[in-house]
């Protein structure tokens, strides 16, 4: 029996669509949204909009490149959330209008298992349990992954994720948005010893990231008073310091679940996996704790539809289908 699964990714400002035939993923269609430049972030209202213009010719590029015409589709998949909500709405509609005029199942994905869930598109994988940090622009969270479909949240952000830490530093230096990605590029020349920012300790492996915005800005507020040229002087060693200080954070926690849990298996996913200075610092603690890192493809890291079809293969395996009475839920939890 084929398995072809059409999947769509809405959630927030990139719409995504894949073809995933027999657990292999076979394109990853997506569609990005440049008019939230000049607002510095993504606002909900334009990326809804954006999403339903960008959707019909993303799902047709996207059948077309597959190989698998709509009628050897055996099931819809879509992002339910967490996400915007207007944003989910579109893919949501969609799913269930497209599942319902072809007479086939419908397939719910949480995001944030998504995430995880594309480290099992390309080789090699990770062998459960393992622990898998997911940090992207909207969320911070460790999570203990059993199977391909029990996973445990054991520790996550209380205030702000790591990579809107990362943007709201950017936008504090000036630079323009996605500032996370600049601040990786300037940091890769600069010294991350160079300034020192307080790391704020929450209990078990919980993180917060909102302290760390307020003492950076403060910081440079000061200096600016001293010399209005302090950023433009200095702005490689800012970035650098900023971003030691953040992955710092994120490891410590990271470090400590994987001693208390005996786990060697680590996985990153998310947008912020991308950052080089995360993919550095992990790879210095494998040789350190003798851990077996995985990172998925950037293709793959940052919000797709790929991942997204990854997860509702395994869905459609364990029977995991939903009615057309499903609604997205903004704030889903794992």
């Amino acid at each position: 029996m084929e398995i072809n699964i059409l999947a769509v990714e809405s959630s927030c400002d990139e719409t995504s669509a894949s073809i995933i035939s027999n657990g292999k993923v076979l394109n990853n269609i997506v569609a990005t949204q440049s008019v939230h430049e000049k607002y510095g972030g993504v606002v909900p209202e334009l990326a809804s909009r954006a999403h339903q213009q960008n959707l019909i010719p993303v799902i047709a590029e996207t059948l077309k490149t597959s190989g698998i015409s709509k009628d050897q589709l055996s099931a819809v998949a879509f992002t339910r959330g967490p996400g915007l909500l207007g944003a989910l709405l579109v893919g949501t509609s969609f799913a269930k209008a497209f599942a319902l005029s072809l007479n086939i199942p419908l397939i719910e994905v949480n995001h944030m298992q998504a995430h995880i869930l594309a480290h099992f598109i390309d080789d090699p994988k990770p062998n459960f349990p393992f622990l898998c940090l997911t940090v992207s622009g909207g969320h911070t969270q460790i999570v203990l992954v059993k199977s391909h479909l029990e996973m445990e949240v054991i520790g996550e952000t209380l205030d702000d994720a790591v990579g809107e830490a990362f943007d709201k530093s950017a936008k504090i230096l000036g630079l323009p948005y996605p500032g996370g990605p600049l601040i990786d590029r300037y940091a890769q020349s600069g010294n991350p010893k160079a300034f020192e920012f307080p790391l704020y300790e929450m209990k078990g492996y919980d993180y917060s990231f909102s302290g760390i915005k307020t003492a950076i800005l403060y910081f440079l507020q000061d200096r600016m008073k001293a010399d209005a040229s302090f950023i433009k002087n200095n702005l490689a060693d800012i970035c650098a310091s900023i971003q030691y200080t953040l992955i710092a954070l994120l490891m410590k926690k990271l470090i400590k679940a994987a001693k208390d849990l005996g786990i060697k298996e680590i996985a990153i996913a998310g947008g912020v996996s991308a950052n080089s200075g995360l993919r550095a610092t992990l790879a210095e603690l494998a040789n350190k704790y003798g851990w077996k890192v995985y990172i998925p493809a950037f293709e793959y890291c940052t919000d797709n539809a790929g991942m997204i079809a990854m997860a509702a293969h395994y869905k459609f395996l364990a029977g995991e289908f939903v009615g057309q009475e499903v609604s997205p839920l903004p704030r889903m939890k794992i």
